[in-house]
């Protein structure tokens, strides 16, 4: 779910690297990777930020995705796919046609190869870009960010994007990795002892 849904599910990271006092610079940043529609073209795979509110707003009016200390955005991910199970029928189909016309018993493998590239390319573009929305909600005063999905993959992707987008790495947060943050004196020195322990 997302951060504007009734509940909602998120893993914290901490935000690494120094940002400019400016909030120009991540107005900047927001901007120059937001996301572009690819419904119009043959593109595979397009990924960017939009508004939190609406995932056609790639525009900020207003800086919308501030709010106060936050920048508040969803990283948007279209990508077109195309069926294995659909790519295998229609590539053999085509092989069973060669196969008539040539009145061949096996076509070769460069040719196998050849036939499925072109039904690929063919059905990838009759295909559909599939969306994906993932929110975000990046405290500056702190240096932390909630991204409301637990899935795997898509984190791994927050991570290298948000890199590539504002030069600053994300580490993901665990109760220890917080502890080591708010601990201090005797308490942070007994932490490197700890060992998990099971409650029934």
């Amino acid at each position: 779910m997302g951060f504007l849904k009734g509940t909602a599910s998120f893993v914290r990271f901490r935000v690494e690297g120094e940002l400019p006092p400016s909030l120009d610079f991540v107005a900047e940043r927001v901007s120059s990777f937001s996301f572009r529609d690819i419904d119009d073209s043959y593109d595979e795979y397009s990924i960017g930020w939009v508004s939190v509110a609406n995932m056609f707003d790639s525009a900020f009016n207003y800086s919308s995705h501030l709010c106060g200390d936050y920048v508040v955005l969803s990283l948007r991910i279209d990508e077109r796919k195309v069926s294995s199970a659909i790519l295998k029928k229609l590539t053999q189909k085509e092989e069973e046609r060669v196969k008539r016309e040539k009145q061949i018993p096996k076509i070769g493998r460069s040719m196998k190869v050849e036939i499925r590239e072109r039904i690929r390319t063919e059905q990838m573009r009759k295909a559909i870009p599939l969306p994906s929305v993932y929110d975000v909600c990046w405290n500056l005063a702190d240096s932390t960010l909630f991204f409301f999905s637990t899935n795997k993959k898509a984190q791994t992707v927050l991570e290298d994007f948000f890199k590539e987008s504002f030069g600053l790495l994300l580490r993901q947060q665990t109760p220890y990795t917080i502890a080591e943050q708010l601990l201090t004196g005797r308490l942070s020195e007994k932490l490197p002892s700890l060992s998990p322990a099971i409650f029934l």
